[in-house]
């Protein structure tokens, strides 16, 4: 066994094969870029060691860099986590040439499967299921349009070197066909430097669903059941669990052999996911092989009872799988949900900044320890007061649980959300909530294009409707009673001067309008101990217990006699007096006061926010990377302002209206905050 490793990552992956190596009694070396010097992963590895510049290029994506710093620390083996460098063949073929061992399969198998078309021609001779379609790179649009109509529409384009959504389009008939084979070649070409394309036909209403597999050196490949992928949102996935609910298992027998049948033909020595389009009838043809560990491990595990990274490390030191294929568990259900930092509200747009607040829920469940489950883990690679670098994904955790079933999975994990506490930048949390409680869902009904279909106009806070939205008035209520009641105890108050708890309430629920509604309540015991009361409104009742400290954000207890998890802050941007209180998904913010504070407010002018429609504003944070305006101008609806750089996404940013250019706010280089302008129109 390996003394000592190389983790060629950062984040939370890094994290996640530092625990396990721990475990293993193995020491662990961290790399860092200037961006990551304060990082979680670089605390938690044993030794650290500095590779470059924040950008990925100039760091994470360096082999001499990665390979100096294994010989550097003497680290005999590198993991290369996911995304960087782990599907790159050359990069594994540089590492065992230099001695040292990669963490993963052989650089012949990566390259085997890395490329579209030849996996697609080695999958078919292993036989396995495959799309019809033209494997062959096409060389005009004509030629695509003569293809598509004799594999018959719908058809699907597809740059060879393709992925994470990038040089992919859909053809429903002839004009498509032609206009997408010209724009998929120019976006492969731009994004991977292969502008090959080739055609296949597309399943409609079709699932995502993966096969987890290893192997050995030894000959030996199991596979580990399956994972539903489906739910995603520009091919990115959201949400993933294990077991499908949709495939039966017959279907899931047939998928998990083709997948070893593939594994075995290109002698893979590793864990690796097979990927698969499931159609509505159940029938299932290969989509790709990814040559590494996916996003979505954690929950192969959990119905498995297996750590798959120690799994990948046992392996790779030459040692024999320790299971059969007939040992392969499946017990219970594990869903995760991938926890992003972007603004749902601003059609997800990434979010940069340090994490004034980050407190996961309470966690039972732990990576590398596969002794704990039907419970919630957190993997992560931030921490509280960390920052959210603009040069890398998303992605701030991945929030898992597992249940004795689907629902109970279901329920654990829209608990585990509400308690997710995320200050200082936006999160994905209220949409993942949105997702969980959609009815669709919740019964099995969905495919790829389930979040497009149901979110076309994208994501608006009404798309989150509250089950019980006067439980939310009813724990505002009750907090500020609490606090009331505590003003109210503390000692040497002048005489007439007291402060009086009170009973009788109005919550004043803020909007951006002004049009505030006022829901009267009144509050008192009903066990009469501490962290109780009874909140009326109307008909409504509630019940509320809980020992959370007033100046917890997060609050948990019990109404009436069922336990909650919800989070309550003092102070908004709209009032500072004001309480905003979310539970699944939901969010108000609002006012808790007498009722003839409720009349007085009611007279306060409203101030609307000013116009800011001659400005064009930073949508995000992010790097300006481009202003392609002049002081005096004059620019069209629709033409191209400014571009800005974030978490490795462009966003081109355009003229709402005819104008000319009055002033440029921004200069070419310099970091943007949310809403900063960048140009004022004349």
């Amino acid at each position: 066994m390996f003394i000592k490793i190389l983790i060629a990552n950062r984040g939370e992956i890094a994290c996640r094969v530092i625990l396990t190596a721990r475990k293993m009694g193995i020491q662990t070396v961290a790399v860092y870029s200037d961006a990551d010097k304060d990082a979680r992963h670089v605390e938690l590895a044993d030794e650290a060691v500095h590779i470059g510049p924040a950008p990925s290029r100039e760091s994470y994506l360096l082999g001499d860099k990665i390979i100096a710093a294994c010989k550097q620390t003497g680290a005999q083996a590198v993991h290369p986590g996911y995304g960087f460098l782990s599907e790159n063949a050359g990069f594994a073929k540089r590492v065992e040439e230099e001695g040292i061992v990669f963490i993963g399969p052989k650089h012949f198998s990566i390259a085997a499967m890395g490329d579209k078309i030849q996996s697609k021609k080695l999958a078919g001779a292993a036989g396995v299921n495959c799309i019809p379609g033209v494997n062959d790179a096409i060389e005009t649009a004509e030629r695509a349009v003569e293809i598509a109509k004799g594999i018959g529409y719908p058809v699907m384009i597809k740059a060879s070197a393709g992925g994470g959504g990038k040089g992919l389009r859909v053809a429903f008939n002839d004009k498509e066909a032609f206009e997408g084979f010209t724009s998929c070649r120019n976006e492969a070409r731009n994004s991977f430097g292969d502008d090959r394309v080739f055609i296949e036909k597309f399943v409609e209403e079709p699932r995502h669903v993966e096969i987890q597999l290893i192997g050995d050196s030894h000959g030996n490949v199991i596979y580990l059941n399956e994972r539903e992928c489906s739910i995603q949102r520009r091919h990115q996935k959201v949400i993933e669990e294990a077991p499908s609910p949709f495939i039966s298992d017959a279907t899931r027998k047939g998928m998990g052999e083709q997948a070893v049948l593939l594994a075995k033909a290109v002698n893979y020595q590793s864990a690796g996911t097979v990927e698969f389009v499931v159609g509505k009838d159940q029938s299932f043809y290969f989509l790709e092989m990814n040559t590494r560990l996916q996003v979505e491990h954690p929950v192969t595990e959990c119905i498995t009872g297996l750590d798959l990274v120690e799994l990948m490390i046992r392996v790779a030191a030459g040692e024999k799988l320790p299971l059969t294929q007939a040992e392969v568990k499946r017990v219970g259900w594990a869903m995760e949900c991938r926890i992003n930092a972007e603004d749902p509200f601003r059609n997800f747009l990434p979010s940069t900044g340090r994490l004034v607040r980050f407190a996961p829920p309470g966690q039972t469940m732990f990576a590398s320890d596969t002794s704990q489950w039907q419970g919630v883990r957190v993997d992560t690679g931030v921490q509280d007061g960390g920052e959210i670098p603009m040069f890398y994904d998303s992605m701030i955790a991945k929030l898992i649980v597992h249940g004795k079933d689907r629902l109970d999975a279901i329920a654990k994990m829209r608990e585990a959300l509400n308690g997710f506490v995320i200050r200082g930048v936006s999160s994905n949390i209220p949409f993942q909530a949105a997702l969980l409680a959609h009815p669709k869902f919740v019964a099995g009904d969905f495919n790829t294009g389930f979040i497009a279909e149901n979110y076309s106009q994208g994501f608006k806070a009404e798309d989150v409707p509250h089950e019980d939205p006067l439980f939310l008035l009813a724990l505002a209520a009750f907090v500020r009673r609490k606090s009331r009641e505590r003003a109210a105890g503390i000692s040497g108050q002048l005489p007439g001067y007291a402060v009086n708890a009170g009973k009788d309430y109005v919550v004043v629920t803020l909007s951006d309008d002004g049009k505030n509604t006022c829901t009267p309540v009144h509050v008192d015991e009903f066990v009469g101990e501490t962290g109780s009361a009874r909140v009326r409104t109307g008909e409504a009742c509630y019940e509320i217990k809980s020992n959370s400290r007033l100046n917890d954000i997060c609050i948990l207890g019990t109404v009436n006699g069922k336990a909650f998890t919800a989070q309550v802050e003092r102070g908004t941007t709209k009032n500072p007096l004001a309480l905003r209180v979310q539970h699944n998904g939901t969010r108000i913010d609002a006012l808790v006061v007498s009722p003839r504070m409720a009349e007085l407010h009611a007279l306060m002018p409203f101030k609307a926010a000013p116009d800011m429609s001659r400005y064009v504003l930073s949508p995000m944070p992010g790097l300006l990377v481009d202003v392609a305006v002049v002081v005096g101008q004059k620019v069209l609806a629709g033409e191209r302002v400014a571009v800005i750089e974030a978490m490795k996404m462009e966003n081109v940013l355009f003229a709402a209206a005819d104008g000319v250019v009055g002033k440029v706010l921004a200069n070419k280089g310099e970091s943007l905050t949310v809403d900063q302008p960048i140009v004022e129109f004349a």
